[in-house]
């Protein structure tokens, strides 16, 4: 990995945000793109407050707060990324959008930049076929939050090479990350099953929110129960994940549930509104 050359990230919400923030401790110059109106200076909030935290959990290795802010630089034109060897994009779970944004980055930049998605559920085969390149896309499915997860689930295409994986197996250690070689997307796979299945649950009125990941928690020995998984995920993300592995699954299991739904509509998405399957106190 050439240190002189910046990685980019696109999106700062939470995920774009802590993949900065990774990336930035471990000494790289990065690049955050995003085109929404005050996405940015969110995602400057995010990074800080990220930052703050890591500080307070005494997380190593560290950058020192100001050092990191330093490597970072914002912009809302993605052809500031030209000059990148490696791109991971973190826009929401949505097809024409990552589709939109794998057409341009293909443009963009060096023919030897590898362009990974922080995808949970988007086929890899997807993505490239929108880049004359598929041999450099993959997935790095960061887990959220990014800086304080070890583990990365790297899912590598039909056509992606054996130097991209290296090269991204490289990039994680160094930021220090485990990433886990996978032919398809087992996380979200499993767990989405298991959080729609929960929102049914609720739904049917069989149990309250509390109960389920109680039962998940005490009986199963879950560090959290999957509709509290989904409050820190995001509702709104959970949706359009299960979205997408509905269409290319065809599996009847993963239609999100109504409940979930009438959350989502509600403006419900969990804690970053502080309120989802359960409620959270507000700043």
């Amino acid at each position: 990995m050439n240190a002189a050359r910046p990685i980019g990230v696109i999106g700062a919400g939470t995920m774009g945000a802590g993949v900065a923030q990774c990336l930035a401790e471990a000494g790289h110059e990065v690049i955050v793109v995003d085109p929404v109106p005050g996405a940015l200076e969110a995602g400057r909030d995010r990074l800080r407050e990220g930052l703050r935290l890591g500080k307070q959990l005494r997380r190593l290795p560290s950058a020192p707060q100001q050092d990191a802010l330093a490597h970072v630089r914002w912009t809302e034109e993605i052809t500031e990324l030209s000059g990148a060897e490696f791109v991971i994009e973190c826009a929401p779970e949505r097809l024409a959008l990552k589709d939109k944004v794998f057409g341009e980055l293909d443009v963009v930049c060096r023919p030897d930049a590898v362009l990974a998605s922080c995808t949970s559920t988007v086929p890899v085969e997807r993505l490239a076929a929108n880049t004359r390149r598929p041999k450099r896309v993959l997935a790095t499915h960061f887990m959220n939050p990014a800086p304080l997860k070890r583990s990365v689930e790297v899912v590598r295409g039909p056509l992606t090479s054996d130097d991209t994986v290296d090269r991204t197996l490289e990039l994680l250690a160094g930021i220090g990350k485990l990433g886990i070689v996978v032919g398809d997307f087992v996380a979200n796979r499993t767990v989405l099953l298991a959080v729609n299945e929960a929102a049914h649950v609720v739904q049917a009125r069989t149990a309250d929110p509390s109960t389920v990941d109680k039962i998940f928690q005490e009986c199963l020995g879950h560090a959290m129960g999957p509709l509290a998984t989904a409050d820190l995920i995001g509702l709104d993300t959970v949706l359009d994940s299960l979205v997408v592995l509905q269409e290319y699954t065809n599996d009847p299991r993963f239609a999100p549930s109504r409940l979930l739904a009438d959350l989502v509509c509600a403006g419900h998405l969990g804690r970053k509104t502080g309120r989802g399957f359960h409620s959270y106190p507000t700043r």
